[in-house]
């Protein structure tokens, strides 16, 4: 039987996790099951990758694992006998054996502890059946790869139901807990291919070290853990998973799949919090992070976390701006993006709206602190800041110097920027107009540059030939050169901010062009087709990708922007809602469904739009969650009043003049 071949993934909560395919099959470098954070949530390091499973029966033994090799081979036959498989709570799998027994699989990961906990049990117990799981170790940083050496340490410290392994030096040790028992047999798996790898032209090929085997007796339940350091309990792990299961199943008591993978992006960062980019290979990114935040915290209700995170990043201000990534090997943050720090002024004002008078959710102290961090930012562009940014003339934002790429266009191909943007970018000016405004209700002194930048920014950006908008105006701070792109940046004057800069015939002819040359199922085309550059599909080695990562590929984050100005064009009436839900929300959340709640970076910009990239993003499962838990909530109340700004919906200052 062939099940739908899906990615799971299982998040601790730290930045470290779990991930593979209902299959079993590891395709990525990335899937495997002990793969903690040392640094959370960066400095992440595969430790276990792996096993090789069987039962022996008395009628002889049966796979329950499958790997692929080189050149392309699948063995054993695991895979083959997988009945079905299911993600809710955790990844779940049932096999059926030759004799018309099934056997079931679990797996999950302890939130806040680097653990993954793991067992096996016939459906219907009876003497005589063994289970044996080999595990398939490294020690390794998470995006290498692992290769056969003389320096792997296969020795074990057996202690009852405690076997440790110390593979490498500067390596935390490899704890494994069973209620089985454990024999050295030492060997080398060598030659495991990673077919996702090979399809993005990297390293996809890999040896892992076997110690031992562990031997259970399936009249009962088969446990096996694996953690670092310390264990959890001082139980028999029979009781000790029993503990875990039921406290993890307790606290995944979410409404839905797509609210359960939310949980996933939000991890630790010293004492406060902060959002994963994405899994696999993504850790926390400023940009990302305010932008995933509007619809995992503050739209689902988790204003708590949301409070801490913005509270985090409040103290980073540097010169203005905030960081946009941490290095994942620690060093000096990076500074390299424009609209970040915008985004987090955007964020701050979700926030403190939603918090409004709520006991407990926001204390004087903090709202002047966030306020100080919005003040910092703007004075800081205001004066002029790296890279280039500056309040211009006009009132309006300039940016870049060559050889950065500072919006989320953010590509870079050695000193080559594939789409440098340098200039006056039409979503930056939409954000910095909307971070003028927001802090003009607090301090009068941002009032009058706001109102001469929205100014300059209807009348300097009309692309009136197009029917849209400039996607940069002053290009390479060369005054009045234009760059006609069609691209989905301009979204972001009409809608899916606090303050649209653009409405009316304006706002309308926008959102038509958009929606025509655009709009795609699984979100927005970076690029519209027939353009010059326009890329159909997102594929080939690492270079031949990034120049086409804003060249068409397709965006699912934009899409929580485009159905909010597709929305206000149209009133907001409620039947304009109920056919944004059909139209535009219910594809990803189908897909979602499918991927265990989870939404991929990007894809395809052609049909059939094959989903590329990351495979689990956080701003494409929080712009989902923010249409449906915020902007398509009730069908009875028009756009203006359910945003939590009144004034966007009445004040002069969104219409076109």
């Amino acid at each position: 039987m062939t099940i739908p071949s899906v990615e799971w993934l299982e998040a601790d909560g730290l930045g470290g996790f779990a991930s593979g395919t209902s299959s079993g099959v590891r395709s990525r470098r990335y899937h495997g099951l002990l793969l903690p954070a040392l640094t959370p949530p960066t400095g992440r390091v595969m430790l276990v990758n792996g096993f090789e499973a069987w039962v022996d029966t008395p009628s002889g033994r049966i796979a329950l694992s499958s790997h692929r090799y080189a050149p392309g081979v699948i063995h054993p036959n695991g895979a083959e006998r997988i009945e079905s498989f299911s993600n809710d709570p955790w990844p779940r799998w049932t096999c059926r054996l030759d004799d018309g027994l099934a056997i079931e699989q679990e797996l999950f990961v302890r939130h806040g502890r680097p653990l993954v906990a793991l067992s096996w049990r016939l459906a219907s117990p009876r003497p005589g059946f063994t289970l044996a799981v080999r595990p398939l170790l490294s020690g390794r940083d998470y995006h290498a790869t692992h290769h056969e050496n003389g320096a792997f340490r296969f020795e074990a410290a057996v202690d009852g139901e405690r076997v440790t392994w110390r593979p490498y030096d500067g390596l935390p040790a490899i704890v494994a807990l069973s209620n089985g028992r454990y024999a050295p047999q030492p060997d080398w798996y060598r030659n495991f291919l990673y077919e996702e790898e090979r399809a993005r032209g990297l390293d996809d090929q890999e040896d892992l070290a076997s110690p031992g085997v562990f031997t259970f007796d399936l009249s009962s339940e088969a446990v096996l853990l694996f953690t670092t350091g310390d264990v959890p309990g001082s139980e028999p792990v029979a009781g000790q998973i029993t503990q875990l299961r039921e406290a993890e199943r307790t606290r995944r008591r979410f409404r839905s799949a797509l609210h359960r993978a939310a949980d996933a992006y939000l991890v630790e960062r010293g004492a406060g919090k902060t959002i994963v980019a994405g899994y696999p290979w993504f850790t926390d990114w400023g940009r990302d992070t305010f932008i995933a935040l509007r619809g995992l915290c503050i739209a689902s209700g988790r204003l708590d976390d949301a409070r801490k995170i913005l509270l985090a990043w409040a103290g980073t201000v540097s010169e203005g701006m905030l960081p946009n990534r941490f290095p994942d090997a620690g060093g000096v943050p990076e500074f390299n993006s424009v609209d970040a720090s915008l985004w987090y002024i955007v964020a701050v004002r979700d926030f403190l709206t939603a918090a409004g008078n709520r006991r407990g959710a926001v204390t004087a102290k903090e709202r002047n602190t966030l306020r100080d961090a919005v003040e910092s930012i703007l004075s800081g562009y205001s004066r002029g800041t790296r890279f280039g940014i500056r309040a211009d003339a006009d009132a309006l934002l300039a940016c870049g110097e060559p050889g950065v790429q500072l919006t989320w266009m953010d590509a870079k191909i050695g000193d080559w920027v594939v789409t440098p943007r340098t200039g006056k970018p039409v979503e930056v000016q939409a954000l910095w107009l909307n971070a003028l405004w927001i802090a003009s209700q607090w301090s009068a002194k941002w009032k009058a540059a706001f109102e001469a930048g929205l100014h300059s920014f209807r009348t300097r950006f009309w692309n009136d030939a197009e029917s849209c908008l400039f996607d940069v105006v002053d290009v390479d701070h060369d005054r009045g050169k234009l760059d006609p792109s069609v691209r989905p940046n301009q979204i972001l004057a009409a809608g899916g901010l606090p303050v649209p800069v653009i409405d009316g015939d304006m706002a309308a002819r926008v959102v038509n062009t958009v929606e025509r040359r655009l709009l795609t199922p699984m979100g927005l085309r970076s690029l519209a087709p027939g353009s010059t550059g326009y890329a159909p599909r997102y594929e080939g080695n690492g270079a031949e990708r990034d120049a086409r990562y804003h060249q068409g590929t397709v965006w699912p984050w934009l899409i929580g922007p485009f159905v909010e100005a597709w929305l206000r064009v149209r009133g907001s009436t409620p039947d304009a809602i109920r056919e944004a839900r059909d139209r535009f929300l219910a594809p990803l959340l189908a897909l979602a469904e499918s991927g265990g709640g989870h939404l991929p970076e990007i894809a395809d910009a052609d049909p059939p739009h094959t989903p590329r990239g990351c495979p689990c993003q956080a701003w494409s499962v929080g712009e989902v969650l923010r249409l449906q838990e915020q902007v398509l909530a009730d069908v009875s109340k028009p756009l203006a009043v359910r945003d939590s700004s009144s004034a966007v919906g009445e004040r002069p200052i969104a219409k076109r003049r």
